[in-house]
């Protein structure tokens, strides 16, 4: 039995070559057809296997942008020193021109190593100079929550247009006055919600937008990571707290994937006694919030856990996870969709090219400046941030849920 399913098997083995071949020959004499690529072969009427001197459409040659426009970094923090400096040798269209740091020794070092000449070290105290400087076309504002407004305005009012770190400002009355500065000066101003930029949670939005999972009923998110003092993080003067820093990121989350804005929101905190870390702001924060549609996220944040960053996305027909979801890099999405009663069940993790947040996001301003277009991620999106912000912040206070203006 054995011998016969071995020859059995030969024989459909020689047939299949045998078609093969015929194919093969064929297709070297058949005519190309339209919207057929030809299969190079060579005289000796084998397949070549070189490729043509033709370059691939998808081969990505480097080119040098004949204009980049010169950004200014206010503050020389982990953030700027760490990701977004480091990040300018992947733009296109940015290049750092300026820096502005209280700390000189600190700025030069730094502007060394970077090209950026003497002259275009700022501190706080001269910030407003800037206005004179025409190396500088942005400013890219990354200070303690607490000086955004300031320093945004301050920027937009010296003609420059401004990329401002998030949370956009510390209350709703400050996000709009940032608003009204960029409309009065008649330049463009944009909040960092870098994750707006980057494959993974741009392919999350297409999938929920897309109607892929259905109707989506829940969102559940967490935030987390153990800060050690001193941090600015800490300080509550600074515009500290879980809320504001990592909070913020799950409640965006939540509008790009549900597609609505929050009706009602509660939230209840945690705040040791025996931490003093924690003696000015909250350790820990969960917060819900209720959507138009019936919708409900359930998001929590904290200042001292293990690192957690993850959200899922539950709909009527299928579900997503990303986790890691709000990390700089290491991002992974996970797509579930079928019926388990069915067995028609499946989960697949989508793997996509990875690109740098912050080059991602400093590229799209530049654009956005250059052509004058409309930015993704606007004040106003910041401002619809520090409207759910406040009201987290009423319901901590009342113990009670609060109700967002429609």
């Amino acid at each position: 039995m054995t011998t016969l399913v071995t020859n059995h098997r030969h024989f459909l083995l020689s047939s299949a070559a045998l078609t093969c071949l015929a194919d093969r020959n064929h297709a070297m004499t058949a005519p190309v057809q339209k919207g057929e690529t030809k299969v190079p072969v060579s005289s000796s009427g084998e397949v070549a296997l070189a490729p043509p001197q033709k370059e691939p459409a998808n081969l990505k040659i480097p080119f040098k942008t004949t204009k980049q426009l010169g950004w200014a970094i206010v503050g020389l923090g982990e953030l700027a020193l760490n990701e977004v400096m480091p990040a300018f040798a992947e733009c296109e269209l940015a290049k750092p021109v300026a820096l502005v740091s209280r700390h000189p020794d600190k700025a030069q070092r730094v502007a060394e190593f970077y090209h950026i000449e003497r002259d275009a070290i700022y501190n706080y105290d001269n910030y407003d100079r800037l206005a004179q400087d025409p190396r500088v076309d942005v400013i890219y504002i990354i200070l303690p929550n607490s000086m955004h407004a300031e320093y945004t305005i301050c920027g937009l009012n010296a003609g420059k247009h401004v990329l401002c770190e998030k949370p956009m400002a510390t209350s709703v009355a400050e996000a709009r006055q940032m608003i009204a500065a960029a409309t009065a000066a008649q330049r463009h101003l944009m909040v960092a919600y870098r994750l707006h930029y980057e494959p993974f949670n741009q392919r999350a939005m297409e999938l929920c937008k897309s109607g892929a999972l259905g109707k989506i009923r829940t969102f559940a998110s967490t935030n987390g990571q153990n800060v050690q003092e001193p941090d600015i993080r800490l300080s509550s003067r600074l515009g500290g707290g879980p809320l504001g820093d990592v909070g913020v990121y799950s409640i965006n989350a939540a509008r790009y994937t549900i597609g609505e804005e929050p009706v009602e929101v509660f939230a209840t905190a945690q705040q040791p006694k025996d931490d003093p870390r924690f003696r000015e702001v909250p350790e820990s924060v969960a917060f819900t919030l209720r959507y138009p549609s019936g919708a409900l996220a359930h998001c929590d944040c904290s200042f001292g856990m293990a690192e957690s960053r993850f959200y899922e996305v539950h709909g009527t027909e299928g579900s997503l996870r990303m986790q890691p979801a709000f990390s700089y890099r290491g991002l992974r999405l996970h797509l579930s969709e079928g019926d388990p009663r069915s067995g028609t069940a499946e989960t697949q993790e989508l793997l996509l090219e990875v690109k740098n947040h912050f080059s991602q996001e400093m590229d799209h301003f530049s654009q956005v400046v250059l052509n004058s277009e409309t930015c993704r991620t606007p004040g106003e999106m910041g401002l619809a941030d520090m409207l759910i912000l406040e009201a987290l912040e009423r319901a901590l206070k009342t113990n009670a849920p609060v109700k967002l203006d429609a």
